[in-house]
């Protein structure tokens, strides 16, 4: 059978964000596949060749578009397809809730357009649980087929790393998992002839769930301890940068930096275990204690931010500052979940007139989600009270010490939340600087 599918067979993938995307760009070397959007216009654009996410150019979509894939916003085609892949996202509510919405409807979807003895696979990040027990019944309502006989379900958790070109979809193990032996198999193959950083096979399906959410669970925790430090040497006028160098010497020392996490992993995954544990009757302490240090970094860092300011003699109401990045990481479109919000609300509240500028965030989606309007030319509303360089962006790096002090006043601070420049530099430039 998996002899044959390698030869034969068609793959879909639904959902062609960051996930979905390069999955599908990866197969389509060894197999014919379907990529699906419910969005018209990223299908739209995907089949003209743009990829709005700058994550592939157009050149090499336009290898793929026509002969190895095909974009498309028809569910009716998913019924070619032997395997359906969803990798749709997964995000939090206003009260920390799992939405799984995307997911639910996906199943439906997919439930209502799949051909008998398809194996459906999941993507996703979510609790334990959550593909057997919601999606499984969704899509055997939808389609009035039963899992197990008519169907077969699968979990292989995503671990894109969003502008990372090292650890691609081919450089990064692959966890995969399905209801039973013959189907883990299968995947294990279908996977395995794109990914040559090795395959694991997870016993469950459930454990494959579990495996990924604690990945970020990790490294928030990690995260929200350097957070944690970062503020306690901040109140001993100890640099934090220079401790964690000195710590850093040590071979068994995890080199984390503080900062603001946000995004649709680091910032979300947690508290999808913490929902599911709080629903089985245990309160999970060290989780939620981590997330309610990093969730509030972004108040903190406005704080500090108006803190400067007075020390600077430069009166907080109407004072005018800049934020330098508005996504959730370095030279990436995406600001879902973005913790530089935070700061932005933070210093509103404070009477602060703010303007974010980025060159890469999309002005459209910003202006949708968060209701700003980003600025193009930060020349063109100088001078500034200070500057808060919140990502690090190669464009913002690039820039001198003295081309961020011709944007601001004699009297200006410099918040440098990712420690881009050296503290002695900045001081000599005028600048009264601050960094986590």
């Amino acid at each position: 059978m998996t002899k044959h599918f390698l030869n034969k067979n068609t793959i879909a993938i639904v959902g062609l964000g960051y996930v979905g995307l390069p999955l599908a760009m990866e197969l389509s070397k060894v197999f014919n596949v379907i990529g699906f959007d419910i969005k018209k216009t990223r299908i739209k654009e995907l089949a003209s060749g743009v990829d709005i996410n700058r994550e592939f150019s157009k050149k090499e979509l336009s290898r793929s578009i026509g002969t190895k894939i095909d974009f498309t916003d028809n569910p009716a085609k998913l019924r070619n397809a032997q395997i359906i892949i969803i990798a749709v996202p997964t995000p939090i509510d206003e009260h920390k809730i799992p939405d799984l919405s995307p997911l639910k409807s996906s199943s439906e979807l997919v439930g209502r357009n799949f051909q008998k003895g398809a194996v459906v696979v999941y993507e996703s990040t979510v609790y334990p649980g959550v593909t057997e027990e919601i999606c499984v019944p969704i899509i055997e309502k939808a389609s009035g087929m039963k899992c197990g006989r008519d169907f077969k379900v699968g979990y292989s958790p995503e671990r894109v790393n969003p502008g990372d070109k090292v650890h691609s979809v081919t450089g990064i193990v692959k966890v995969v998992s399905a209801q039973d032996k013959k189907t883990t198999d299968l995947l294990a193959k279908v996977y395995g002839s794109v990914v040559k950083a090795g395959i694991h096979k997870a016993p469950d399906i459930k454990t494959a769930e579990a495996a990924k959410v604690i990945e970020n669970i990790q490294r928030d925790l990690n995260i929200a301890l350097v957070n944690e430090l970062a503020i306690i040497f901040n109140k001993m006028g100890i640099d934090t940068k220079e401790v964690l160098k000195a710590a850093g010497t040590k071979w068994n020392f995890l080199p984390f930096q503080p900062g603001l996490v946000g995004g649709h992993c680091i910032g979300v995954d947690p508290y999808y275990l913490t929902f599911k544990a709080q629903a089985l009757g245990y309160h999970p302490e060290v989780i939620l204690s981590g997330r309610r240090i990093n969730d509030n970094m972004g108040r903190y860092i406005a704080e500090h931010t108006v803190k400067q300011l007075i020390n600077s003699g430069i009166p907080v109401k109407k004072s005018k500052i800049l934020i330098l990045g508005l996504t959730f990481k370095e030279n990436l479109r995406d600001t879902r979940n973005t913790r530089v919000i935070d700061i932005y609300n933070e210093l509103r509240d404070y009477g602060v007139k703010v303007f974010i500028h980025d060159p890469h965030a999309i002005k459209e989606e910003v202006l949708e989600e968060y209701g700003l309007s980003l600025i193009d030319r930060p020349e063109s509303k100088k001078p500034f009270d200070g500057i808060i360089l919140a990502v690090r962006h190669n464009e913002y790096c690039n820039h001198t010490l003295g081309y961020f002090k011709k944007l601001c006043n004699s009297k200006s601070v410099l918040i440098d939340i990712k420690s881009v420049f050296k503290k002695e530099m900045a001081v000599k430039a005028g600048f009264n600087y601050w960094r986590l």
